[in-house]
């Protein structure tokens, strides 16, 4: 009995660590994006997305409709390296991450500063995929907010 209960007891530990470090390496590639950002680099940046990833805001427009815009990872990655380092600034906490298999999800309440600014603050819902190279951001939908920050 005390055999079975070691063997299990150890089975939980084995699975426990592995969660934490798929866990981990699912914030690694977020935190690699916001790093690259922070330093206006570009190419960084670009590599934390997986090819044809999306990357969308919802916001409200001039008469308070809801409407989702969207943005090429290309395009936002060219009007970062325009920045000086240390221009964008997007501080975050990670609130929940699933993972299942290659399929993780974050969601993270961030505050976005520019120029040492608070310019917004919402929540990032970010997807990854975990391809060859490792886990890569598929998908990014943010909400951006004046208030409550």
């Amino acid at each position: 009995m005390r055999t079975i209960l070691c063997i299990s007891f150890l089975l939980l530990a084995i699975t426990t660590i592995k969660a934490q470090e798929e866990t981990d390496s699912v914030k690694v590639i977020v935190n690699n994006l916001f790093k690259a950002m922070l330093l206006s680099d570009s190419v960084a940046f670009h590599g934390c997305f997986a090819p044809e990833a999306i990357m969308q805001t919802v916001e409200k427009d001039k008469l308070n409709k809801t409407t989702v815009r969207s943005e090429f990872v290309a395009e936002v990655a060219g009007i970062l390296k325009k920045f000086p380092a240390g221009t964008a600034e997007e501080k975050m906490t990670f609130d929940l991450i699933r993972i299942d298999g290659d399929l993780a999800l974050v969601w993270a309440p961030y505050q976005f500063y520019f120029g040492g600014k608070l310019l917004h603050c919402g929540v990032n819902c970010i997807q990854l995929v975990r391809l060859a190279e490792g886990w890569r951001i598929q998908y990014i939908i943010d909400t951006r907010r004046l208030e409550g920050c």
